[in-house]
């Protein structure tokens, strides 16, 4: 909880790219594998939904 109403609260950082696992439970490892599957599911929805966009802007120009 923040000393003040009034401080940003940061969020937790829950994995970061090459930092030591070595001192992670097995059980940690298992909920951030579980957290960065999610993570990246949610990456190729946008990227898909990105490709989409495209392809139907690409459409609405392309004269033939």
């Amino acid at each position: 909880m923040a000393l003040f109403d009034d401080e940003p609260v940061k969020p937790k950082r829950v994995h970061e790219i090459g930092q030591d696992l070595s001192l992670l439970s097995v059980g940690e490892l298992e909920e951030r594998i579980g957290q960065l599957r999610g993570e990246i599911a949610r990456l190729e929805a946008e990227l898909q939904a990105k490709g989409s966009t495209r392809l139907a802007a690409e459409a609405l120009f392309r004269r033939e």
